[in-house]
């Protein structure tokens, strides 16, 4: 008898702890365990239409797909529907723009010494992004104050490659502020005429000359811009960059004082204006269309 007792003691807890388990569930979030959503506070998932007969749907101005149930009237996001907006506004390949600065020959205009012109071009990708390759020419003719002696750098070319980054890739595009590098390369000659060496103890002077000597030389920079749209395709501005001499040839006479497309080298700041005309690559994206479907009927709604 008191077996009976026990066995029928442990059958009645047993099933009754079977039966609170079946009556309180474990509430879990759409997201890890249930198929469709049917918990309007957790808008990870859509419901189940085949499970909500009275349910109608909509898109909202966002394009999202919005479910409403006609007898409470509580609403459902589809948030697997959602459409991510890319954070770039401007397409990949966006547009080229080539340059002229000349800063250097306006600056020979008035009377200075050196430098000639150089031309550039620039890829922008997503108005944000910029690589940039840069040619031009230099050349020199210094004669000092003192007019001791004659420096003469010859028509040489210069290379720069770089990127540039746009502060702004997001806002109107005709108007930048930009941060970028450059690595430049020249190959040039130079060489000193009437070099005057005076002997003040013999009451003297000698005059001789420094050969031609050949030498190739690289330098970077650091550049801060501004670019401003001054009609249609055609623009304006201005740069401000800070130069390193990199590496040089080594001279029999000594260290060249002017290098193509770096300037003299006992100078590290430099300008530049630029006269640029853009040239568009991307499309422009068409007007977006939002849909609303509301018991069975259509309505398209421009922006």
């Amino acid at each position: 008898m008191r077996h009976s007792i026990l066995i029928l003691t442990f059958l009645m807890i047993t099933v009754g702890v079977y039966a609170q388990r079946r009556i309180n569930p474990v509430e879990t979030p759409a997201s890890q365990t249930q198929a469709v959503n049917l918990n309007p506070k957790d808008t990870t998932q859509a419901p189940d239409p085949s499970k909500m007969p009275n349910l109608i749907h909509f898109h909202d101005e966002n394009g999202n797909v919005v479910y409403v149930d006609t007898i409470t009237g509580k609403e459902f996001i589809d948030s697997t529907a959602i459409k991510k907006e890319s954070k770039l506004k401007y397409p990949l390949l966006d547009d080229v723009t080539i340059g002229l600065n000349v800063w250097d020959p306006i600056v020979r205009a008035f009377g200075g010494d050196h430098g000639l012109v150089d031309i550039w071009a620039e890829l922008s990708l997503y108005n944000r992004i910029k690589p940039v390759i840069e040619l031009g020419i230099g050349q020199a003719r210094h004669i000092p104050a003192d007019s001791s002696y004659t420096y003469k750098s010859n028509v040489a070319p210069y290379f720069k490659v770089g990127v540039n980054y746009n502060f702004l890739f997001n806002k109107a595009k005709e108007n930048q502020i930009y941060a970028g590098v450059r690595y430049g390369i020249t190959p040039f000659s130079f060489e000193v005429d009437d070099v005057k060496i005076n002997n003040s103890y013999w009451g003297e002077s000698l005059t001789t000359s420094v050969p031609k000597q050949s030498s190739v030389a690289g330098y970077g920079e650091i550049l801060l811009g501004l670019k401003v749209q001054i009609h249609k395709q055609w623009s304006l501005g201005w740069a401000f960059k800070y130069r390193m001499l990199l590496h040089e040839s080594k001279s029999e006479y000594g260290s060249p004082w002017y290098i193509p497309g770096f300037g003299t080298r006992n100078s590290s700041l430099a300008g530049a204006f630029n006269v640029m005309y853009t040239i568009p690559l991307g499309k422009k994206k068409a007007k977006s269309t939002t849909t609303q479907t509301i018991e069975g009927e259509t309505s398209t709604d421009k922006k």
